[in-house]
């Protein structure tokens, strides 16, 4: 097959490859497909989580009851945001509490673009703060006045410091003139060799 045949079948390849890239068709097989919208262009949510997602009375998992769920899937409209925006709240006629709204967890749905306002959350059902203590419960934990007079503190007698005294015999022979005798001694010997290697 000469050259100006094989440039030819690869310019029909080329050709082919990009109708294929082009046509709606194949285009269309890449498009990720998207939730539809709620009505009147609204902001929404879509649940991503793995499992179905509770809906709650307010803002927080702790203070506010379950008021509902969500399926996996589920596309709500979003009505506002907390302040700090971890929870969203929704549309939600479903509500046990008879609100018609609820709020969910953000990071367990996908919220889609649009602006949502910070909305104030609603009243608690369990009050914030310290729990308070029973008065009576607390006043069985002091302790019972009795008329009986402490004991006094009695201080103790001074510490006696024992005191010991170095008896020193001084019959003997230190170490230190030993160590200078031997000392003396072996200087002695280096200058008798030297002497005697002169010599020889």
């Amino acid at each position: 097959m000469s050259c100006k045949k094989i440039s030819v079948f690869l310019v029909i390849l080329l050709v082919i490859f990009a109708w294929m890239v082009a046509s709606p068709s194949s285009a269309g097989a890449f498009q990720a497909s998207t939730p539809t919208p709620t009505a009147g262009g609204r902001p929404f949510i879509t649940v991503t989580y793995v499992e179905p997602i509770n809906v709650r009375g307010g803002p927080n998992s702790v203070y506010y009851p379950i008021v509902g769920s969500l399926p996996v899937g589920a596309v709500v409209e979003a009505i506002g945001r907390s302040p700090g925006g971890e929870w969203i709240k929704i549309s939600y006629p479903d509500a046990l509490d008879g609100s018609g709204v609820g709020w969910v967890y953000a990071p367990l749905v996908t919220l889609s673009p649009g602006f949502l306002p910070v909305v104030e959350p609603p009243p608690t059902a369990i009050p914030y703060g310290k729990p308070t203590l029973d008065p009576d419960f607390v006043a069985s934990l002091q302790p019972a006045p009795t008329n009986t007079r402490p004991p006094t503190f009695t201080a103790p007698p001074p510490l006696e410091v024992p005191h010991y005294e170095n008896e020193v015999d001084g019959g003997g022979v230190s170490s230190g003139a030993v160590i200078l005798a031997l000392t003396s001694i072996g200087f002695l010997g280096l200058l008798v060799n030297a002497f005697q290697r002169r010599r020889g």
